[in-house]
């Protein structure tokens, strides 16, 4: 059975006190794909910031293997997010995008400052650019990357972290239907690999074809959760069918 990684525990998000979430209880476990769903405004992305450490819950409490880490900083959390805007650095090229966090010595478990090599750095860039089919793209600009490629160097910088988990933020809702292909492709293929992963998207067919469980959240609440064939193909609740059948028309 798989380890449960992350929980939510009774966590609600107030701000000037309107309910966004409103008593969540989720959890997440090791190598598990979860997809959240429901329409704008829901909850999903403020779900992803408090797990994040962006947002602190008004009341409740965020559980890394069982530990409260309400009050840890977003760099002290083992995750990494790509967000629907790149957030890449125009001024760099994408070789140096990639290695920028690599640069940022990090503490060993002793608390010692510890700094990667260049062969290091290089070495972990090159087998990032490897896995979203970027290899040769090291020193092109940004600017002049396309969307869907601009993204994938996003996907690449937050992987050669090494993060426990990886977050998606509507990662492919500024892009036209071929780049979201190249975008869906490099998920799935983590995805195969088992690497942890929460994404919110309106990518119907993509979470019930490749997700291991979906979640539909409505008006700040789990509204149905299950199995992503059982919840998007045959909804039990009659707010996951109203949202379902809106997407099924367009």
């Amino acid at each position: 059975m798989s380890k449960e990684l992350i929980r939510l525990d009774n966590c609600t998000m107030a701000f000037d006190n309107e309910i966004v979430l409103d008593h969540i209880n989720l959890y997440i476990n090791d190598k598990e794909f979860l997809t959240l769903l429901g329409p704008s405004g829901c909850g999903k992305t403020t779900t992803l910031r408090i797990i994040g450490g962006f947002q602190t819950p008004t009341s409740g409490d965020v559980l890394f293997n069982g530990v409260r880490m309400n009050s840890v900083p977003p760099y002290k959390r083992a995750i990494n997010t790509v967000f629907q805007k790149y957030a890449l650095f125009p001024h760099l090229n994408v070789y140096e995008n990639i290695a920028f966090g690599l640069r940022i010595p990090k503490a060993d478990a002793d608390g010692k400052k510890v700094k990667l090599s260049e062969k290091e750095i290089h070495s972990r860039v090159m087998e990032m650019l490897e896995i979203v089919n970027l290899r040769g793209f090291e020193k092109r600009h940004i600017t002049a990357l396309s969307g869907g490629q601009q993204q994938r160097v996003a996907i690449a910088r937050a992987l050669a972290m090494e993060p426990e988990i990886l977050f998606f933020d509507e990662p492919t809702s500024a892009l036209d239907p071929e780049l979201t292909g190249e975008i869906l492709k490099v998920i799935r293929q983590l995805a195969e690999e088992h690497m942890t992963m929460v994404i919110v998207t309106h990518e119907m067919s993509f979470a019930r074809d490749v997700a291991d469980r979906v979640i539909f959240m409505d008006g700040g609440v789990i509204v149905e959760q299950g199995d992503p064939k059982e919840v998007i193909s045959n909804p039990k609740e009659e707010r996951t069918r109203q949202f379902l059948s809106r997407f099924a028309q367009h």
